[in-house]
C-alpha cells in the first residue's frame, strides 16, 4: 500500500515485541475541542511523521474538518453516521491492527483503541466515555500526553511492563 517502513518498536516484558507503523486517531474531543485543534497537537504530529502514518478519523461533527485538515496538511477519513464504532475498529484491522496505535476518548472510538496494538484514552475538555476508558492498554490526561508517549516511548513500556 505504500506505507512508510519506519515505526516505533517497543519491546514490552511480559507482552512482547510491538512494531507500530500506523497512528489512527479520533479528531473532535481528541485532538480538537468544539472544532478547534488543540494548542501543541500540530506541532507533536510533525514530530511523529518521520516514524509512523498518520490517519485521522472523524464524524466532522463540528463541520470544521476542512480547516483542520489543511492546519495538519492532512486529509481526515469522515465517518458517515451509524455504527461509527465498528467502521473505525475495521479502518484499524485493515491497516493491520498489529502496527496500529489508536487515540481516542469518545463511545465510538472504544472498539478501535481495543483491536489496536496499542489503544490510547485521552481525557477530554468535551468528556471521556467510560466504555473507550475500559477499552485503552493507558490512559492520559491529554492528546500532548499521549503524543509526547509516542515521542519517548520508554515511557509506554514502563507503564506496560508485567
Amino acid at each position: 500500500m505504500g506505507y512508510n517502513t519506519f515505526m516505533i518498536e517497543l519491546n514490552i516484558p511480559g507482552r512482547g515485541l510491538v512494531h507500530l507503523q500506523h497512528l489512527v486517531c479520533d479528531v473532535n474531543g481528541t485532538l480538537a475541542v468544539d472544532g478547534q485543534l488543540i494548542d501543541g497537537v500540530k506541532q507533536r504530529l510533525s514530530t511523529l511523521r518521520d516514524r509512523l502514518t498518520l490517519h485521522l478519523l472523524t464524524a466532522d461533527t463540528h463541520g470544521k474538518q476542512s480547516i483542520i485538515d489543511q492546519q495538519l496538511n492532512l486529509k481526515a477519513l469522515r465517518i458517515l453516521p451509524g455504527k461509527e464504532d465498528q467502521h473505525k475498529a475495521a479502518y484499524v484491522q485493515q491497516l493491520g491492527a498489529e502496527t496500529v496505535v489508536a487515540i481516542g476518548q469518545g463511545a465510538n472510538d472504544a472498539e478501535m483503541l481495543k483491536v489496536a496494538a496499542l489503544g490510547i484514552c485521552v481525557f477530554s475538555d468535551e468528556g471521556t466515555a467510560v466504555k473507550t476508558l475500559l477499552s485503552a492498554d493507558l490512559v492520559v490526561a491529554n492528546i500532548n500526553d499521549a503524543l509526547e508517549l509516542l515521542e519517548k516511548p520508554l515511557r509506554i513500556v514502563a507503564t506496560l511492563r508485567a
